[in-house]
């Protein structure tokens, strides 16, 4: 760790002196990348943040948001309000892909706590590289057993997310995680510290030595060495600590006994304590060897910079800081009143020198007391905001040119069925208990997850990830379309999008192409949504995602929710009876635009993206109206792998689909395997009433009827794909059938 010249010399200016060694690295971590978004704080302000649902926007822990209508818990307490987050361990998930995925975990699920909440639900979308090499078999492996084992012990289901493979994420696998949380206006905590007098006590595990730099390490470019030589900088999780410090962070908060909290993430003690003094415009004076630790002879900057797991600063009032302890005590987790919010600087005191502390432990009885040093005294906010922002340059990417493959029509059928993009992804979520809770109506594998949110008699749906194949070729456009097809899986299951956190993760933004891609998905994404009127509360941004493989694609992961009355939804698979009906483009245009399509990524071609729908809210907001009626019978979002994959998905060995797809001779392939989002196929009893509530909306089109014999059959122009649900399960059983 070393702080740069220039901001050594704005930090020489404000302190007039030279900054200690422990100030040096806490400002280098406090202003990197990964702190400070000094690269991308400029572009956010694109994000609205702000609605009659949102309680607490950006720049806490997690954010707010009140679910619509009349209601409250059980006890009659307050408006129910749900928590959101996501954040990223995307290099220390490369380095250890085991504890960066569940370190991942455990650290979003604390900015859940933070805010008063208890986690009830969390997703997960993962990207790496192409899924027949080995090392990629050995990340994805590994961050999954990650995710599971975390997740499992702490009794959070993980009901949502996504998986894609892309050849740039060879170098640099993305490892994003969003947590949901339950709340009310009676409980809610923020991070902004209250009032001067008050203690500062850390509970949770003690403090080691992992973790240190991991704010810098996730700030740089991973070298080619990191696998060995940044393991220091990776976590370690203990997850039966992490579900006790939930459950202790229950009553806390249920005794009223919290004034403002912050869990202990990136730059550990430091990072934390200050932030927390700093967003209410105090300070602290900290004693950091009364933090509890667990190795020997640690150093004032190891206590104030590790990231070990498991850790809440809590703000407490002196008259409770005794049952605080007690609390601690009862579920075996340990407790340090570290010192206290002042209205000062933010300073931290340490019982004498490295030197000293040795001389003292070789002197043996009779050594003279050790003196109390500042190892740093600075203005808090300076601390948390002072940090510069980066001004770069940007060049818009290229359109990539139409190239299109010829391909037999029901070979590529079968290849993008399997395309490990597309194919089932049993094999992850079978290894997380999504029923932990008993909360979950939908669970993974569906369009989106259904959360019963019983306290408000709603259901809770929950869509999360996004499309390395449509951003990499057209980042803004493809951005654009990332939200659309969330808000339209949510839209599938009747729910209507309410809100929305976004993880924002690229390259290196010194390069100006690689700049230039990340401003187009922060500005796709930010139109979409405001488009869908769904705020973005809250989110994360990951750059320096660059290896020697070279960036990763620009990938905006989107983690939406919506409500709905009620906790049941229409099914993805098809009933043996009703009509089948397209909701959304064919995708025959006079021009092909297969781009970013699986297709156009297996058979090596290139074409433009397709455009969407020119009303995208309208159409939301009838297939939700659509998907609740009783004559629905299901409803499945199209997207990846077109109409194709969506079809494949829909059968089951009771139900089958005889379908025809009309006018589509001229253009085949086009009208199977194109990407546009915002469309959906729904099964239906009454056709013409879904037809009259697109009218004016979007177009409708008849695809066929259901059959009883569990058989597929698509007639496009003068082929017919002719298969069945078991040999399409066959099919989409490449990722179980390769890693078992």
């Amino acid at each position: 760790m070393s702080l740069a010249d220039p901001d050594r010399k704005l930090v020489v200016e404000e302190l007039g002196r030279e900054p200690t060694a422990a100030e040096a690295a806490l400002f280098e971590n406090l202003w990197s990348e990964h702190c400070a978004y000094r690269s991308s704080r400029p572009l956010l302000s694109a994000f609205e943040s702000e609605g009659e649902q949102v309680v607490v926007g950006p720049g806490d822990d997690a954010a707010v948001v009140a679910l619509p209508g009349e209601n409250a818990d059980d006890d009659g307490d307050g408006t129910t309000y749900i928590t959101m987050g996501i954040e990223s361990h995307n290099h220390p998930s490369y380095v250890d892909p085991f504890d960066g995925a569940a370190t991942g975990v455990g650290g979003i699920v604390r900015d859940t706590l933070s805010m008063g909440a208890y986690p009830i639900a969390l997703a997960d979308s993962l990207y790496f590289g192409e899924f027949d090499r080995e090392h990629s078999k050995y990340l994805f492996e590994g961050v999954v057993e990650g995710i599971s084992h975390y997740g499992n012990c702490i009794g959070v289901p993980t009901v949502a997310g996504s998986v894609d493979f892309h050849p740039d994420y060879e170098g640099n696998p993305l490892v994003n995680v969003a947590c949901v949380g339950l709340t009310n206006e009676e409980r809610l905590v923020t991070a902004e510290a209250q009032e001067p007098g008050n203690k500062l006590v850390l509970v949770g595990n003690a403090t080691g030595r992992d973790g240190l730099g991991g704010a810098s390490f996730a700030s740089e470019d991973l070298a080619e060495d990191a696998e060995t030589e940044d393991r220091p900088a990776v976590q370690v999780g203990d997850p039966y600590a992490e579900k006790l410090l939930i459950e202790a962070n229950e009553v806390l908060v249920d005794e009223g006994l919290i004034e403002s909290a912050r869990d202990l993430g990136a730059a550990g003690l430091g990072g934390a304590s200050s932030e927390l003094v700093a967003k209410g415009g105090l300070g602290a004076h900290i004693e950091l060897d009364r933090v509890h630790q667990r190795e020997p002879n640690m150093s004032a900057l190891e206590i104030l910079l590790a990231e070990s797991q498991e850790r809440m600063c809590y703000e407490v009032e002196p008259e409770n800081v005794d049952r605080v302890e007690e609390v601690a005590e009862k579920f075996d987790l340990g407790c340090s009143v570290i010192g206290e919010v002042t209205d000062g600087n933010y300073v931290c005191t340490f019982e004498g020198s490295e030197a000293q502390r040795a001389s003292d432990d070789s002197s043996g009885d009779g050594a003279e007391p050790r003196e109390r040093e500042t190892v740093v005294d600075v203005d808090a906010y300076f601390l948390g905001e002072g940090a510069p922002m980066n001004e770069l340059e940007s060049e818009e990417p290229d359109q990539p040119p139409t190239d299109l493959p010829e391909v037999d029509l029901v070979e590529a059928f079968e290849t993008i069925v399997s395309s490990p993009n597309t194919a089932s992804k049993r094999w992850v979520y079978r290894q997380y208990d999504h029923e932990v809770g008993v909360r979950t109506s939908v669970g993974p594998g569906d369009d989106a997850a259904i959360i019963a949110v019983r306290e408000a008699e709603q259901g809770l749906a929950i869509s999360s990830g996004a499309a390395p194949n449509w951003t990499s070729i057209a980042p803004y456009a493809g951005a654009r379309a990332i939200a659309l097809e969330n808000a339209t899986n949510i839209a599938a299951k009747g729910a209507i999008p309410l809100a929305a956190v976004d993880c924002l993760n690229g390259g290196n933004p010194e390069k100006p192409d690689v700049y230039g891609g990340f401003e187009g998905i922060v500005d796709g994404l930010a139109e979409m949504c405001e488009t869908l009127s769904t705020p973005v509360v809250g989110g994360n941004v990951s750059l320096y995602n660059d290896s020697v493989a070279g960036p990763i694609p620009p990938t905006p992961t989107l983690a939406m929710v919506g409500t709905k009355d009620g906790y049941d939804a229409p099914p993805l698979s098809v009933a043996p009876e009703g009509t089948l009906l397209l909701v959304g483009d064919l995708g025959l245009a006079s021009e092909p635009q297969l781009g970013g399509s699986e297709y156009l990524a297996r058979f090596d071609g290139s074409d433009r993206f397709p455009a969407l729908p020119e009303e995208p809210a309208a159409v939301v907001e009838t297939l939700a109206s659509v998907a609740n009626d009783d004559a629905t019978l299901a409803v499945h979002d199209v997207s990846h792998g077109g109409l194709a994959v969506a079809l494949a998905e829909m059968v089951t060995g009771d139900a089958g689909l005889e379908v025809s797809i009309p006018g589509a001779g001229d253009d085949p392939a086009g009208a199977l395997f194109h990407e546009q989002p915002g469309r959906a196929l729904v099964q239906t009893r009454s056709p013409d009433a879904v037809r009259e509530a697109f009218d004016g909306v979007a177009p409708v089109h008849e695809l066929g009827s259901a059959t009883a014999d569990g058989r597929l059959s698509i007639a496009v122009g003068d082929r017919t794909i002719a298969t069945d649900a078991a040999a399409i399960a066959d099919r989409r059983a490449t990722i179980e059938r390769e890693l078992q």
